[in-house]
């Protein structure tokens, strides 16, 4: 395909199709979501600029990927979109993910109750942020959805940030997890921050509260120190990860490394997951090169790269020694009892990201 003749839901929608056909996903569903998901932006040509430079990719391509390994054998799919206004604007685009969850409420058992709980303090007229709301689709084999909303703590400025993440767990009945994100997550003062607050929207015991902190000119040492939050877990797999996808990196000046907790049912106080997100697009001169480190960090897990090979071809077949950028971010998750990581992939529907100078 070529952008002077297709739109950006025609392009998007053979992607996922490809994606799910690498990942043994049922593929009839998925593509149909997507349309709905992207709203009036899907009928948009690829010859045109875009009408608003989301913040989900480099290029201003509302929509990500992501491909998820866990050690017990199982494979995800996943999209990460912003869904944009007919006449995209801070203001406009709030309403219209707002009307999204309304819309998927009445299709899909959507749990609303934590939603309801933090809905006003993730609402303002004037949006401080580059997004407000944003949604993750998880695909089961069979294609069945589950959705994720992701709100931005910055929404009425970054210096309200760290009060309004205090209130959103004060509303959900979790006192002890804002305790533990101020003395855990946001010790650096001005260079750990809050990012994204995020809510599952689904019924299961298993539906996480997640607060993630991005964490700038951090250290290694300095992810390992959140990750003490998680009991049990093993923090030498942190600077492992870090020295596999960014060798010689000791600071990471460019785009900053983002924590997370999830807080399930049960969590009181400790959360049972950390995750690390490492922009890897930042730390290599081209994709051939984070391709090579990729394909390491997966072996090192005990995962076979092959689906790593497969998902990128499932997107594009330009060079990889072109330029950074397809492959975006890789994030490592760490519990007691389970190792998992994801690769996050670029659509490049609009080009992708630009070389370093």
């Amino acid at each position: 395909m070529s952008p002077a003749d297709t739109t950006l839901g025609e392009l998007t929608k053979c992607q996922l199709r490809n994606l799910c056909e690498v990942m043994g996903i049922e593929h009839t569903a998925p593509p149909q979501l997507l349309e709905e998901l992207l709203g009036p932006v899907s009928t948009r040509s690829l010859s045109e600029p875009p009408l608003w430079p989301s913040g989900v990719a480099d290029d201003a391509t509302p929509l990500e990927f992501s491909v998820q390994f866990e050690d017990n054998g199982a494979r995800h799919l996943r999209l990460h979109l912003e869904r944009l206004a007919e006449r995209p604007a801070p203001a406009a685009n709030l309403r219209a993910a707002k009307e999204l969850v309304d819309q998927l409420s009445e299709r899909h058992d959507l749990a609303l109750d934590r939603l309801r709980a933090v809905q006003e303090l993730f609402t303002t007229d004037d949006p401080q942020s580059w997004f407000s709301w944003a949604f993750s689709v998880i695909f089961d084999e069979q294609g069945t959805p589950s959705f994720k909303l992701y709100f931005n703590t910055d929404l009425h400025g970054a210096e309200a940030a760290p009060q309004l993440v205090t209130e959103a767990f004060g509303r959900l009945g979790m006192t002890g997890a804002a305790e533990l994100v101020n003395s855990y997550a946001l010790r650096r003062e001005g260079r750990d921050m809050p990012t994204f607050f995020a809510i599952d929207l689904d019924h299961s015991t298993h539906a996480r509260v997640k607060l993630y902190v991005r964490q700038v000119d951090a250290r290694p040492a300095d992810a390992e120190f959140l990750a003490c939050a998680v009991p049990g877990i093993d923090q030498d797999a942190i600077r492992e990860f870090c020295s596999l996808l960014a060798p010689g990196t000791e600071v990471f000046r460019r785009r900053p490394l983002i924590s997370s907790y999830s807080f399930v049912e049960g969590d009181a106080d400790k959360p049972s997951n950390y995750s690390l997100y490492l922009p890897i697009r930042d730390y290599v001169p081209h994709d051939g090169v984070a391709r090579e480190r990729v394909a390491a960090h997966l072996r090192h897990l005990g995962f076979d790269p092959t689906a790593l090979d497969e998902s990128l071809r499932a997107l594009t077949n330009r060079p990889l020694q072109d330029r950074p950028g397809l492959l975006a971010h890789v994030s490592l998750r760490l519990s007691p009892n389970r190792t998992g990581t994801s690769l996050y992939l670029s659509s490049e529907a609009y080009g992708g990201t630009s070389v370093h100078s």
